[in-house]
């Protein structure tokens, strides 16, 4: 699939650059595709650090309704036992979200481009292009190689 484009193929952006073999073109896909997971993981994360943080936040109406129906020593427990508590041993959820961003999120972005500069001068998604050019049905006015 390393023809050339015309203009009724993919962008120079998207097409392999010449002696760029098929396991490469590949692997970069497989890459690209890890990069993704982790993308969603991170977005799964951050999700947890919210929705962690908005329970707690939704504590103080628990432990202000709590009080006012005359349930002090239930507040008590509720605000000393579980507001504002750690997550993991002396970690809150932002805490967590920096570690993965700094040990791992930032690396892998880092290692993903360097490898795609390397092998194929640092375009995206020369596997997924290349597998639109092979499923698309030419000169079908919904299948485009281009936007």
């Amino acid at each position: 699939m390393s023809e050339s484009p015309g203009p009724s193929g993919p962008d120079e952006e998207h097409v392999r650059p010449p002696g760029t073999g098929d396991t490469t073109v590949e692997a970069l896909g497989a890459l690209t595709e890890a990069l993704e997971k982790v993308e969603r993981a991170r977005g799964q994360l951050y999700g947890f650090h919210q929705l962690t943080g908005g329970a707690d936040l939704t504590l103080d109406r628990a432990v202000e309704l709590l009080r006012m129906g005359g349930h002090a020593e239930q507040a008590d427990l509720v605000e000393r036992e579980i507001l504002g508590r750690n997550v993991v041993p002396g970690c809150w959820t932002f805490q967590l979200v920096e570690a993965y961003d700094d040990a791992y999120y930032r690396p892998f972005l880092a290692v993903e481009e360097q490898v795609r500069r390397e092998l194929v001068g640092g375009r995206r998604h020369v596997y997924e292009a290349e597998m639109k050019e092979a499923r698309r049905t030419h000169g079908h006015p919904d299948h485009t190689a281009r936007p």
